[in-house]
């Protein structure tokens, strides 16, 4: 049977085949047909929620604030008391890690007495911390 396309019916009698033939072409164009009749599928979103999209980046930046910036501020801020209540008579470290006392206080620099009669000029932004 040369030109047959359906391998199939060349092994079936001549009776059967257009039975074979007819109900395959009939599943292609039933399956054609609810192909045809499915419902489109729904459209995408456009666009996002705005909302949506921020939400991680003001997440983000509300925990370096509440981590970084906030604690580091109030440090600076207790810093800035601690220069301004430096007083005649103080314990002090300085960042450097030399432990004295206090025995002048000028407006931008301290005199610390390390040891007997030896005495250093410190800036007050070099005072860490009272004893």
């Amino acid at each position: 049977m040369p030109g047959n396309s359906w391998p199939c019916t060349e092994r079936l009698p001549e009776g059967d085949k257009g039975v074979i033939e007819v109900s395959v072409l009939f599943s292609v164009a039933f399956a054609a047909q609810e192909v045809a009749s499915s419902p489109a599928p729904a459209p995408q979103q456009a666009a996002p929620n705005v909302f949506a999209q921020l939400l991680p980046l003001i997440f983000i930046i509300a925990i370096f604030y509440f981590l970084l910036i906030r604690p580091q501020q109030q440090r600076q801020r207790s810093q800035q008391e601690l220069w301004k209540s430096l007083k005649k008579g103080d314990r002090v470290v300085t960042i450097g890690g030399i432990h004295g006392v206090v025995t002048q206080v000028d407006e931008d620099e301290v005199v610390l007495e390390v040891a007997k009669d030896v005495r250093i000029r410190f800036s007050k932004t070099a005072i860490a911390a009272k004893k």
